[in-house]
């Protein structure tokens, strides 16, 4: 009856130490490429940064800017994380104001 609850005890340890995390994780990075859209800098596992330019109609394929003129198509798995979001006041949008006039 000891070595059940034993063996129990470990697969709980091993479930929240290691299983969970790895879930969670992996739940965060699917929210994070499903959220990854036309406007956005991004850069890839390659190391790659650019700015998505369209996304084709499957939608596993977008075409990024890395330079004027150049476009490279990856696949959307590729995106390695979003540097900023065109929806969440990237380094073009202009600054936010804080209530303080400076032209006096």
């Amino acid at each position: 009856m000891g070595s059940i609850i034993i063996l129990v005890a470990l697969f709980a340890i091993m479930y929240f130490l290691m299983i969970r995390p790895q879930r969670k994780r992996a739940a965060e990075r699917a929210a994070m490429l499903r959220a990854a859209d036309i406007g956005d800098e991004i850069a890839t596992v390659g190391g790659v940064i650019g700015k998505i330019v369209a996304v084709e109609e499957p939608g596993e394929v977008v075409c990024i800017e890395v330079d004027s003129d150049v476009e490279l198509r990856v696949q959307r798995r590729a995106i390695g994380e979003i540097i900023t979001s065109a929806g969440s006041g990237g380094a073009d949008d202009p600054p936010a104001s804080d209530g303080v006039d400076e032209s006096e």
